[in-house]
């Protein structure tokens, strides 16, 4: 302990020991002490001395703090000393203290001397450092899972400065030490336990280290994910105040960038784990402009970036739009809708707003739909796009800003052609509103204001309401301005050449002519609207053949490109300007090889390759907006069929289109085949079915084959065990044993043979029963089925004659009434119709009274008449329904004698079945008759007796046996 004093403390009587040899003699102390007090104390000394002596403490101690922690694993508080020392001298951060800044002794050739350190290369030199010592402490991995070891333990001296350690190597060899994680068994699962411990301050740097530890590899991310993270995470957020919390939401959301930032599979399983659901939360801020601390601001755009993640244009199309449906289902869409038509929002998050709304938009119809349905908050109402678009064609607002809303505009009509339609729809003379501010109107305004960057970006915006829609591309050329009072109005197309011709800026020239190529590309009627207008041709035509600066070249390359397209999609409706003739042209007046360089130098340039990498428009300045991505993909369309089209001849035009002809001929003739095969294919899987129908019952009946032979095998079996149970050779055998043999056999071999000749003459007798029982069953059978159907059918052959004989009396009595009636109507008639005429003729006389009393007894006949009408048709109507009664007993006895008959059949293939076991049986008793012949036969050559009474039942049943077949056959 005097030594400690003399180093720590106290006043020193000789010389002062340098920083090295105190190290070293600490060293020596760790190494040689055999108490653990002693080492501790040296420890807790090296922790000490590491910061001012960083470099000699790295050098020297490393390996016993190393030792330290394999052996003293039971003292916690050691183990904290000799980690904190680890960290202080592999740790790159800036120390406050002044003395980090001084000269460092750094050894050389074994030897140490002090090489002064200029100021500014300080910071460089510790990290220098703490990359040095990474790699000695990495020289052995089962340091790294020594440290994961001590991460298990529950001491804070312990696991605390463990986690600070282990992000300290992270930082300086991530890939090495994720690397030894990533093969430690149950290595990933340790550190995840960081995330559940109680002490805050713990899980704050156990956020730290799974960030270092999750950056740029999969794997460890994947594992990381199915650790539960996600759910983790989002409850520490939900914890600590979501988007008002602190610099911890600030960590969980790095790590959750991390963790799904180009990594599908995290991706998916957050989707699936329906955690986009517990996002909208984050983004329910107000209206007020207070309460934007600079820590919300922050964790409000890594929540917004975490979103984009989700719905980026570069994850697989797939994932993107089922994102994107869980988005508007789950309401986040419309929270951020909310935010963006809210007041008081910094610029920053607005703009970052701007952007995510615009990739969870982009080409999802209802998404889409739903953005052109939000209406700001103002007097009137105005559609959130019109309000976009304000800004975007404002010089005043930013430039962050004016980009954002171009993207979102984009991404509104990417993919969409109902909101193409309705863009289009609004510079259209019949829908132009003057008392409202239209998408369509402001678009015309940004393209012919005096702001250049307006300009660009309003023709940008108008060229995506044209992309890949003919029939928007047919009706924009309806649109008519008004110029100025007094003139006549000029197309929307002959405006846009005109301000080209008038020498504007290149920001507005390019932006006019990515609007006329995507215009007139693959649209004929717009082609041939621009080249109707004599003063195109010649402007561009010449704008190519200048030598112009290199500010320039990029519209002569446009230039090319637009006269390139009016060849291609050239109808040769106009005689001036056919395809060849603009061919000619161009060999005369600029050239076909020039043609081609300047057409070229459009894909060359600089600007153009930074806007092909991805649809955002991000740009440094606004002098820089030249090229939009969807452009970038025409031109690389368009290049190449341009400068064939150029170089192409009359003669090749007309064999190309012969040979589009014959082409045209050979798809029809393959879509023909095609037909064919498929009905072909439609068949062989018809034949497909049949034949694995048919392989499936032949299966079923090759296992029914297998189980018969598998049977008879079993019978087979049996009757061989039976044969030599019964007919055993008897040669060969001695007399040998204790019980009594005759011939090989002993007397239990004869006793079982004869209980097993009565056990048969048993069952055949039992047989035989039955079989007669059967018989008389069957012939009882027969003679009644027979009876029944006898008196039925005489019972019903008497029924129905009686029945029809009194049914034709009562017809003929009911016609002879019937023509009776009428004759009797006939002479009332007649009578009726002579008093009439009689009455009408002369006056009343005793001869009208006689002619009444006659016309009174025929009616009085008449009624008698019609009432025994009336009985007869009852009395026909109650036989009627008496011969329905019959009929229906009829039917009944019909149905019976079929049932009789169906019992009768089922009699007769019983009977069959009888006689067939009848006939088996008898093969089988003859069978045995021959076994019992032939045991009677060897018992007698044995020399044993056979009782009278066995051979007379054996007679008998013989006798019985003949007598049956000679009745089958008499039967027969």
């Amino acid at each position: 302990m005097n030594f400690f004093r003399g180093v720590m403390g106290g006043q020193p009587s000789g010389p002062q020991p340098t920083g090295g040899e105190t190290v070293q003699r600490l060293c020596d102390r760790v190494a040689s002490s055999t108490l653990l007090e002693d080492r501790r104390d040296a420890v807790r000394a090296l922790k000490a001395l590491s910061k001012k002596y960083r470099l000699e403490v790295g050098t020297q101690a490393m390996a016993h703090l190393i030792h330290i922690l394999q052996t003293d694993r039971s003292d916690s508080e050691i183990l904290g000393y000799a980690l904190d020392t680890l960290y202080n001298i592999i740790c790159n951060e800036e120390e406050e203290e002044q003395d980090m800044l001084a000269s460092p002794s750094i050894p050389v050739s074994g030897k140490r001397r002090n090489l002064p350190v200029p100021e500014d290369n300080a910071q460089k030199q510790e990290e220098d450092l703490g990359v040095l010592f990474t790699e000695k402490f990495l020289k052995d991995p089962e340091s790294v899972m020594l440290l994961l070891t001590l991460l298990e333990e529950f001491d804070f001296h312990v696991r605390w400065p463990g986690v600070k350690l282990l992000t300290a190597l992270l930082k300086n060899q991530c890939s090495q030490v994720q690397g030894v994680i990533l093969v430690s068994p149950m290595g990933v699962s340790r550190l995840m336990d960081l995330l559940a411990d109680s002490r805050e301050v713990i899980r704050n740097d156990g956020l730290l280290l799974l960030q270092q530890l999750s950056k740029g590899n999969a794997a460890i991310q994947k594992i990381v994910a199915f650790e539960n993270a996600f759910e983790r995470l989002l409850d520490i957020i939900t914890e600590e105040g979501s988007s008002d919390g602190g610099i911890v939401v600030e960590d969980c959301l790095l790590l959750l960038l991390n963790l799904l930032k180009n990594n599908s599979s995290n991706q998916n399983f957050f989707k699936e784990g329906s955690y986009i659901q517990r996002m909208k939360p984050w983004f329910e801020v107000g209206d007020d402009n207070s309460g934007w601390s600079a820590q919300k601001v922050t964790n409000l755009h890594l929540m917004l970036q975490l979103v984009r993640v989700m719905v980026s244009p570069g994850n697989s199309p797939g994932a993107s739009s089922s994102c994107q449906k869980s988005m508007y289902q789950c309401g986040l869409l419309q929270q951020l809708c909310t935010i963006l038509m809210a007041t008081g929002v910094p610029a920053d998050i607005l703009t970052e707003t701007i952007n995510t709304v615009s990739e969870v938009i982009r080409g999802s119809q209802i998404n889409q739909d739903y953005f052109a349905s939000v209406n700001a908050p103002s007097n009137p109402p105005r559609p959130a796009i019109v309000v976009l678009l304000m800004s975007m064609v404002n010089e005043r607002q930013p430039f962050v800003l004016r980009c954002a809303v171009l993207y979102c505009f984009q991404c509104f009509l990417y993919k969409n052609q109902k909101g193409q339609g309705e863009i289009v729809a609004t510079l259209l003379p019949s829908t132009i509103d003057a008392n409202s501010i239209s998408a369509g109107q402001l678009l015309c305004g940004g393209l012919f204001s005096a702001d250049s960057l307006s300009n660009w970006c309003a023709a940008v915006a108008l060229a995506h309401a044209l992309q890949d829609n003919l029939t928007q591309k047919e009706q924009l050329l309806r649109v008519q301005l008004a110029t100025s009072l007094g003139k006549p109005p000029v197309s929307l197309l002959q405006q846009c050449t005109n301000i080209l011709s008038q020498g504007s800026k290149v920001q507005t020239r390019v932006g006019l002519l990515m609007l006329l190529c995507t215009w007139i590309n693959n649209c004929p009627i717009a082609v041939t609207h621009f080249l109707h207008n004599q003063e195109n041709v010649p402007f561009l035509t010449g704008q190519i053949s200048e030598n112009l600066g290199e500010d320039e070249r990029l519209v002569q390359g446009l230039c090319a490109l637009l006269l390139g397209i009016c060849i291609y999609y050239n109808d040769n409706s106009l005689e001036n300007y056919t395809k060849e003739k603009l061919k000619q042209l161009i060999e005369k007046r600029i050239g076909k090889e020039n043609f081609v360089e300047k057409l070229g130098f459009v894909a060359k340039h600089e600007l153009y390759s930074r806007a092909a990498q991805k649809p955002q428009p991000t740009f440094p300045s606004p002098e820089q907006m030249l090229f939009d991505h969807e452009f970038t993909k025409l031109v690389k369309e368009l290049e190449g069929v341009i400068t064939k089209a150029v170089h192409k001849s009359s003669e090749e035009e007309k064999k190309e289109e012969e040979v589009k002809k014959t082409l045209e001929q050979h798809d029809s003739i393959v879509t023909q085949y095609k037909d064919l095969i498929r009905d072909q294919d439609a068949q062989i899987q018809e034949l497909k079915q049949q034949v694995s129908t048919l392989s499936l019952n032949n299966e079923q009946m090759q296992a029914q084959i297998t189980q018969q032979q598998s049977q008879i095998q079993q019978h087979k079996d049996q009757y061989n065990l039976l044969k030599l149970k019964l007919g055993k050779d008897p040669q060969g055998l001695s007399s040998q044993g204790d019980g009594a043999q005759v011939n090989g056999l002993n007397t239990e071999e004869m006793s079982q043979l004869r209980e097993e000749v009565e056990e048969l003459r048993r069952q055949q007798t039992l047989l035989n029963t039955q079989l007669s029982d059967k018989d008389t069953l069957i012939n009882t059978l027969k003679s009644g089925a027979v009876v029944v159907q006898t008196v039925e059918a005489g019972t019903e052959s008497s029924a129905n004659r009686e029945l029809l004989s009194e049914l034709e009396v009562l017809m003929s009595r009911v016609q002879s009434q019937g023509s009776e009636i009428s004759q009797l109507q006939a002479e009332r008639q007649e009578l009726i119709r002579r008093a009439e005429a009689t009455a009408s003729a002369a006056p009343p006389s005793s001869g009208s009274s006689a002619d009444a009393t006659e016309v009174s007894d025929l009616e009085s006949r008449l009624a008698a008449q019609t009432a025994e009408t009336e009985r007869l048709k009852e009395e026909c109507r109650g036989l009627r329904e008496g011969c329905a009664g019959l009929e229906q007993q009829l039917a009944s006895a019909q149905s019976t004698v079929a049932v009789e008959q169906t019992e009768k059949a089922k009699l007769q293939q019983e009977v069959q079945e009888s006689k067939k076991e009848q006939d088996d049986l008898l093969m089988l008793l003859a069978d045995q008759d021959q076994k019992i012949l032939s045991l009677k036969q060897k018992l007698k050559d044995l020399g044993e007796s056979i009782d009278e009474d066995e051979e007379d039942d054996l007679d008998s049943r013989d006798q019985f046996d003949e007598d049956e077949d000679e009745e089958e056959d008499n039967d027969d």
